[in-house]
């Protein structure tokens, strides 16, 4: 058994750490099924968490597990790991011995190496890897929305910077989940991202607590009187979004 079954095998919606995904979605091979699967939901939030923090400093505590903006606002954190400036490399958080983080912050960037191990996904198991910030932006979205999280953040200080996630229930009343919000963050998602739009707008959808009738080149998403209709072409690029 891996550790990832080990610690949510049985779907404890309690878990502080709990990967969340659909009802028959099977584990994701690569960054872009990654994206697809986990894309919508969490730029969805991400806009909601980016208008709370925007231009706000910040400090990380990792000793007590938070981080704080502007002294107003303080959240807590998991520490995914860090880009260096001078090499331009990703460190994952698991995979740095000098800076000793507790191990408390570690939980997300270890379930993530175990799901990357478990799939051959590079960009979650190798420990360190030339990157940019493009590069975190896809962890951080990944990690946010496969785990549920309220956000995530690129914490830049002087050497480099720092990908952590955010989790508050607090940013989680500010965040509307509307049914129209998927009208603006979805053509955002596929204009970042080269994507089969049709699985990821499959994969927000039912994140999203909708149910959703495949037509082959249409998708309808239904939530409550609120419904989603979606076409495709040919190569399951959108060619129409209404709700």
């Amino acid at each position: 058994m891996s550790l990832l079954s080990k610690l949510f095998g049985n779907k404890n919606k309690s878990a502080p750490h709990q990967i969340i995904q659909a009802e028959g979605d099977s584990h994701c091979l690569n960054k872009q099924q990654l994206i697809e699967r986990y894309g919508g939901i969490a730029l969805e939030k991400q806009g909601n968490f980016d208008e709370l923090v925007q231009n706000f400093s910040w400090e990380a505590d990792l000793d007590k597990g938070r981080i704080s903006f502007a002294g107003k606002m303080s959240f807590p954190l998991q520490v995914l790991g860090t880009l260096s400036y001078s090499s331009t490399t990703w460190l994952w958080a698991w995979a740095n011995r000098r800076s000793e983080i507790p191990p408390a912050l570690l939980q997300q960037a270890l379930i993530l190496k175990q799901y990357g191990e478990d799939g051959s996904i590079d960009l979650l198991s190798n420990g360190e890897y030339a990157a940019d910030d493009r590069d975190l932006h896809i962890i951080g979205l990944i990690a946010s929305g496969m785990f549920n999280a309220s956000g995530y953040y690129l914490a830049d200080y002087e050497r480099g910077m720092m990908c952590v996630t955010v989790k508050s229930d607090d940013i989680d009343s500010t965040w509307q989940d509307s049914h129209h919000a998927m009208l603006t963050t979805f053509p955002q998602l596929i204009s970042l991202y080269e994507i089969n739009h049709k699985n990821a707008l499959s994969s927000y959808l039912k994140l999203k607590g909708y149910q959703v009738v495949d037509n082959g080149n249409q998708l309808i998403g239904s939530r409550n009187e609120a419904v989603i209709n979606a076409e495709f072409d040919e190569q399951f690029r959108l060619t129409s979004l209404k709700g």
